[in-house]
């Protein structure tokens, strides 16, 4: 007789953990959602959130959740999904675990573009500065690829790190340049530098999310492209990749992303250089499933700092970007650490 109980085989068991897993990881960020709507300088109870979030109604909780804490949480959900990816596929790129989305100077670039936008153009909104900063970014961009392409072998690995990291240099200083000189540019700017959540309206919310549905399906558009990265160059090549066309359709999709998200909130530590390590941690070295879990993981940690960073210092704020730091460093330790357990 056939034994219908005999286990799955191991790709199906696989499979199931990763369900499991990414279940486990949405359950995490629903409490998230949940705690950022419902924890604050003034506490609504959840049956309290959830019936501002149904019902509406003119009470002051309803004001609070609706008008104050959804739009700032949908830019948290945003901004950390948008992080996550960047991080993911950025070290997916370069082949370099400890790349983070402003290793081709997007994040400076994105800074560049909202210091031109105050000083220059006298914006003072969050709004304008969106679109300034998404701006710089893809400049900041195109010109580390252009210093990486030039010569023989093109925009390799290495290449693009060293371009990466000596545009954000220069850029960089220029941006000190401008601050150091302008008191009031360095007035406005410090508040979006700090990086935050705080204050992020609707209109916000609206003009970030086109950004990430086009990265989004950028970086997931070459995520079997990444898995043939990760052989090597020749491996990949041997398989029948463009690794060309993989590098530069994954970093525009992670400069929309990041540009985008910096804008927005300003510079955001940790989230695109702890995320991808706990992806994998949980799914191992396929990138669909990297970015899947990069992109429910990262708004998680992003909302659960946020949060904490509200209740911390009461009546004071501790900014989320300050908070991301200081969560994300354990837990990009503890990887690490762990990581060094398993290959030993």
């Amino acid at each position: 007789m056939t034994d219908t109980t005999a286990p799955p085989s191991g790709p199906r068991r696989t499979s199931r953990r990763r369900m499991v897993w990414l279940a486990a990881a949405l359950t995490v960020l629903a409490g998230a959602v949940l705690l950022s709507l419902a924890v604050g300088s003034r506490t609504i109870p959840f049956g309290g959130t959830l019936d501002a979030l149904l019902h509406g109604g003119d009470t002051a909780n309803a004001v609070v959740v609706r008008e104050l804490r959804v739009p700032r949480t949908v830019v948290g959900v945003a901004v950390g999904a948008a992080l996550g990816l960047a991080g993911a596929v950025m070290q997916g790129i370069t082949r370099n675990p400890i790349a983070d989305p402003g290793i081709l100077g997007v994040s400076q670039g994105a800074a560049a573009g909202v210091v031109a936008a105050i000083s220059g153009f006298g914006i003072s909104t969050l709004t304008g500065y969106v679109w300034f900063g998404f701006a710089g970014a893809v400049i900041a961009t195109v010109l580390v690829y252009g210093l990486a392409g030039r010569g023989r072998g093109g925009a390799t690995p290495i290449r693009l790190a060293l371009a990466g990291s000596a545009a954000s240099a220069f850029i960089a200083s220029l941006n000190t340049l401008v601050l150091t000189t302008d008191a009031a540019t360095m007035d406005q700017f410090r508040f979006w530098h700090v990086g935050s959540l705080s204050g992020r309206t609707a209109d916000v919310a609206w003009q970030l999310l086109p950004f990430l549905l086009v990265g989004t399906v950028l970086v997931v558009a070459v995520a079997r492209g990444l898995d043939a990265l990760a052989l090597g160059e020749d491996t990949a090549k041997g398989l029948g990749a463009k690794t060309g066309v993989v590098r530069v359709v994954g970093a525009l999709g992670a400069t929309v992303l990041t540009g985008s998200a910096v804008a927005a909130a300003g510079p955001i530590a940790f989230i695109g250089l702890a995320v991808p390590h706990a992806a994998r941690a949980v799914a191992g070295a396929d990138h669909r499933w990297v970015l899947a879990f990069s992109a429910v993981l990262g708004p998680a940690l992003l909302l659960l700092a946020d949060t904490l960073g509200r209740v911390l210092f009461p009546p004071s704020e501790v900014p989320a970007g300050v908070m991301t730091a200081l969560v994300g460093v354990p837990v990009l330790v503890a990887l690490v650490r762990r990581r060094k357990v398993v290959a030993a």
